[in-house]
């Protein structure tokens, strides 16, 4: 077999999720990770990239160390930029996770074209804004750590307005969840379970509006491997050592 040949045959295409504990949290089970997952089974891997309490500040530092250039094979066919929970904490209540609003900006922005670099282009990439707070939830989370209300919807949201900017200047797929979860002033406390993290049904939301960006990004990919009752049954190996199109 030639070099070529074998690497394609190994080649396992690639979805990245990278964001913070809403993305870290979104493999357990009915997770939107985990749902993307189960979709896109047996045509390409979900990477869970997502790190707890993290802001913009450090996701773009890190971003590299996740991401190298390589060759065109080895590029992500998507990737999900999902911050700002933690960027829209009060500085004054919150200065460790706080990140100021132009920073944020500049910080999504610099992440887009680090991607652009290493061949991951900007109809590859979708941005999703951080979703409303239920500042009664998340009060009570606050006080039982001993510290005062340190986010406020409002907030929130002006880091999510500014993600849709991003997403406009940089040419790249959004996701608003921020305004969607409250559409038509409808109550959005049962997507969160804390106020803050995504509850089941928040989940649920999430995958909803997230796959039909994502499917257009990979519907084009074959099934690298059938499903069982498509094996050939004297000769499995046909089907299983192939290129998925057996």
């Amino acid at each position: 077999m030639a070099l070529c040949e074998a690497a394609s045959s190994l080649y396992w295409p690639r979805v990245l999720l990278f964001g913070d504990s809403i993305t870290q949290f979104s493999f357990q089970q009915g997770g939107w990770g985990a749902s993307l997952a189960d979709k896109l089974v047996r045509k390409c891997d979900v990477l869970n990239r997502g790190f707890s309490g993290y802001n913009t500040r450090w996701a773009k530092i890190i971003l590299p160390r996740l991401i190298k250039k390589g060759t065109g094979l080895d590029s992500p066919v998507a990737v999900t930029i999902f911050f700002g929970a933690n960027d829209s904490a009060l500085k004054d209540e919150n200065p460790k996770q706080h990140v100021p609003l132009d920073e944020y900006v500049a910080n999504l922005k610099s992440m887009v074209r680090y991607l652009k670099s290493v061949d991951v282009p900007e109809h590859r990439i979708v941005l999703i804004s951080p979703p409303p707070l239920c500042e009664a939830a998340w009060e009570r989370e606050c006080l039982a750590q001993g510290c005062k209300l340190n986010r406020l919807n409002l907030v929130v949201g002006e880091y999510a307005g500014a993600c849709l900017q991003v997403a406009r200047d940089c040419g790249t797929d959004v996701l608003d969840l921020w305004t969607l979860m409250q559409k038509d002033g409808q109550d959005f406390s049962s997507f969160l379970s804390d106020g803050l993290h995504l509850s089941p049904e928040g989940n649920e939301f999430l995958f909803s509006h997230l796959w039909p960006l994502i499917e257009k990004k990979v519907s084009s990919l074959p099934l690298l491997l059938p499903y069982w009752r498509d094996v050939a049954e004297a000769k499995p190996e046909l089907s299983l050592l192939g290129d998925g199109d057996h």
